[in-house]
């Protein structure tokens, strides 16, 4: 009867181990923690602004100490380091109609609506990159979910990084 008890509570206790493992796992490869240890990564400095969507497995991010925006993308396993010189634009895209736009050499498109009941909204940042000339992020997808809670606070987010974006062109 000892055995067959040992061998039980051995059972269990490797069952145990197991789940643990298993667990353990699946919370380091969660996609917002892979993105968020290939942008840590990724930049020199500080992570001064971040958008990210671990549905999409996408990434950008503003690092001002070494003058350079970083996309990620495929889980962060795959990504593009870019100088502010190389940067062009920026767009806000609301259900495929760009809302508001900065680019170099051109006025400032202001973003003057607020959609409320949108079903997508789209970062679209532009490179002076023959091969890559351009790179989209969702900030919020009403089918996927998205690092935002709400269309509104994905027209914020996208107007933060126009206004950064506006701002190194000038520089």
């Amino acid at each position: 009867m000892g055995e067959a008890v040992r061998a039980v509570l051995l059972i269990g206790l490797a069952a145990a181990l197991l789940t643990t493992a298993a667990l353990t796992f699946s919370w380091w490869m969660e996609p917002a923690r892979r993105l968020r240890r290939a942008m840590t990564k990724a930049v020199v400095g500080r992570i001064e602004t971040e958008a990210f969507s671990p549905a999409e497995g996408r990434a950008a991010v503003l690092d001002f100490d070494a003058g350079q925006v970083v996309v990620l993308w495929d889980r962060g396993a795959n990504g593009l380091i870019y100088g502010f010189e190389e940067t062009e634009g920026g767009e806000i895209i609301v259900d495929g109609h760009v809302v508001a736009r900065v680019r170099r050499g051109e006025a400032r498109k202001a973003l003057d609506i607020m959609a409320p009941e949108a079903e997508q909204v789209v970062l679209r940042l532009m490179f002076a990159d023959p091969r890559n000339p351009e790179f989209e992020l969702s900030l919020w997808n009403a089918d996927r979910p998205a690092p935002t809670s709400s269309p509104a606070e994905a027209l914020r987010l996208g107007r933060r990084w126009l206004s950064h974006i506006e701002a190194l062109l000038r520089a």
